[in-house]
C-alpha cells in the first residue's frame, strides 16, 4: 500500500480539536485549555467543532454525532490537522459513521492515542499517514512540568519532516498525574523516575516495515470486525502495542499476544515493540518482558524477530511520536529505531 502523506504544520495553519471518545474537555476545562496554549504558543489557530466540549453521556450515548465532527474537520480546507482532546473507551462505536471518501481525498495530519488507535487503524486501511502521540488534555496540558527535549520533539515531527529520523529514549519519564479536579495539580506529572532505556530483548539484525500498532485494549475491541486488518495487511509491519492507565494483568496481556500469535502476526512482521507499561513495578516489567519472549520466540517460533520493550510510546510521559504508516527501521546491533523516510510534505 502507498501512503498518502499530509502536509507539515506551519505558524498560522487553523487545527482542529475534536472530543472523539471521552467528553473531558467539560468535565475538566481547565486542564483541555492549559493544553491548547501549547498550540496557540506556536503560532496555530484552534478550531474546535460541535462536540468539542459537549459533556460525556451526551457524547457516549451519540457516536454518530462525534463522527460527524470528524468526517467535516477533513472536508474543512481551512483545518491542517485533527488533534484529539483526550482518549476514552468506546470511539470502536464511531468507525460505521466515518465517511471513508472524505478522509482519504483530505489527508491532514491527526494525532493522538489510547482509544485513538481505533481512528489511526481506520486511518491505516485507508492508506493514511496518521500520528500516535500526545492528546490535549494528556501530554499537551503537561508539556511544560516534562522535559524540554519532549516538546523540541512535538515540534520537530509536527513542523519539521525530514528524510529520516533517530529516536532518543527520554532520561526521566512519569507515570500518570496528580488529581485533575484539584487545580493546583494543573500541568504537572506524577514524580519523575529514571529511565534505564529501552530493553532489547530479542534480534540481531536490522529490519524495515511500516510501523503500525495501537493501545492494547482498544485494540482488542476492533477484533473481528470490518476494520480490523486482513492478514497480509501485516506482511513486514513494525508492530508496536502499549497498556494504558487500567494497568492490564499480565494475564490478560499474555492472552492477547498469544492471540495475535494464533492470528498469524509474528509470522508476518518484521520486527516489534512494546511500551514503557503504566505503573508496572519493576518485577511486574522483568515478568512482562519475560511473557512476551517465551511467547514470540517458544511459542510462535519466532527467535530472530527483533524485540524492543520499555519503549517511550502512550501511557507514560513524555511520549515519542510515532507515524503509523511510515518506514522504520529497528537496528539491533547500533541499538536504534530510526524513520527511514519523510513522515509528512512540505507542501
Amino acid at each position: 500500500m502507498k501512503y498518502k502523506k499530509s502536509r507539515k504544520l506551519n505558524s498560522g495553519d487553523t487545527v482542529a480539536v475534536l472530543s472523539p471518545s471521552w467528553g473531558g474537555p467539560s468535565v475538566f476545562t481547565h486542564v483541555y485549555e492549559n493544553g491548547l496554549k501549547i498550540l496557540k504558543s506556536w503560532g496555530l489557530q484552534i478550531k474546535e467543532f460541535p462536540t468539542t466540549r459537549m459533556e460525556p453521556t451526551f457524547l457516549r450515548d451519540n457516536p454518530r454525532i462525534r463522527a460527524k465532527d470528524i468526517n467535516d474537520a477533513f472536508a474543512d480546507p481551512e483545518v491542517k490537522a485533527i488533534f484529539t482532546s483526550i482518549g476514552g473507551d468506546d470511539s470502536v462505536r464511531i468507525l460505521p459513521f466515518l465517511d471513508k471518501d472524505i478522509i482519504i481525498n483530505n489527508p491532514k495530519i491527526l494525532i493522538g492515542y489510547s482509544d485513538t488507535s481505533t481512528l489511526h487503524t481506520f486511518a491505516s486501511l485507508l492508506g493514511l499517514i496518521s500520528f500516535y502521540g500526545p492528546s490535549i488534555m494528556a501530554g499537551f496540558s503537561q508539556m511544560n512540568s516534562l522535559p524540554e527535549n519532549f516538546k523540541a520533539h512535538v515540534r520537530e515531527i509536527l513542523f519539521e519532516p525530514g528524510d529520516n529520523y533517530e529516536y532518543k529514549a527520554y532520561e526521566k519519564y512519569s507515570d500518570g498525574y496528580p488529581d485533575w479536579a484539584n487545580k493546583k495539580n494543573l500541568g504537572k506529572v506524577n514524580q519523575l523516575k529514571n529511565n534505564d532505556g529501552w530493553h532489547w530483548l530479542q534480534g540481531d539484525t536490522r529490519v524495515q516495515g511500516e510501523l503500525f500498532g495501537g493501545c492494547i485494549e482498544v485494540l482488542e475491541m476492533m477484533k473481528a470486525t470490518k476494520f480490523w486488518p486482513s492478514q497480509k495487511f501485516w506482511k513486514n509491519k513494525i508492530f508496536f502495542l502499549e497498556t494504558s492507565e487500567e494497568k492490564p494483568s499480565l494475564h490478560y496481556v499474555d492472552h492477547v499476544l498469544r492471540n495475535y500469535g494464533m492470528l498469524g502476526v509474528f509470522d508476518q512482521i518484521s520486527g516489534f515493540i512494546f511500551s514503557r507499561a503504566r505503573d508496572y513495578s519493576d518485577d511486574e516489567k522483568k515478568e512482562l518482558e519475560d511473557k512476551i519472549i517465551n511467547i514470540i520466540s517458544k511459542e510462535f517460533n519466532k527467535p530472530n524477530l527483533p524485540v524492543v520493550a520499555n519503549f517511550d510510546i502512550g501511557h507514560t510521559d513524555p511520549q515519542l511520536i510515532l507515524p503509523l504508516g511510515v518506514k522504520a527501521e529497528i537496528d539491533c546491533q547500533n541499538k536504534k529505531v530510526n524513520l527511514v523516510e519523510t513522515w509528512l510534505k512540505d507542501k
